[in-house]
């Protein structure tokens, strides 16, 4: 299934499709912080760290309209919004688990 996002000009290259969908600096950390479960915005940007209001809530615009999470706002005060991922961002978990490996191994073999 194709996001709407990228449906007019999706690249040829399937890696430079992914890297189109998750390459921005914060996409990765989101997505590893949402596999979970969902979490509010709050949350999102105190578990990412130097992350501004303003670049997380780009990045989550984002990857809302490629189609990786959605946004739910609740009728409260104060207004609470959760971000959670959708089957197409879950599926990104096998990509999510090679770069901790990789990770992993090059923190292993640097020291």
């Amino acid at each position: 299934m194709q996001s709407p996002a990228l449906s007019a000009a999706c690249p040829a290259c399937p890696v430079e499709t992914t890297l189109t969908l998750i390459s921005d600096k914060w996409k990765v950390l989101i997505l590893r912080d949402l596999m979970p479960g969902t979490k509010r915005f709050g949350e999102l940007k105190k578990s990412i760290g130097t992350v501004t209001q303003k670049v997380l809530t780009a990045q989550l615009r984002q990857m809302e309209a490629s189609g990786l999470l959605t946004r739910t706002v609740y009728a409260e005060v104060p207004p609470r919004v959760e971000y959670t991922l959708t089957d197409l961002g879950r599926s990104l978990r096998p990509v999510l688990d090679a770069m901790e490996a990789w990770g992993k191994a090059y923190q292993e073999n640097a020291r």
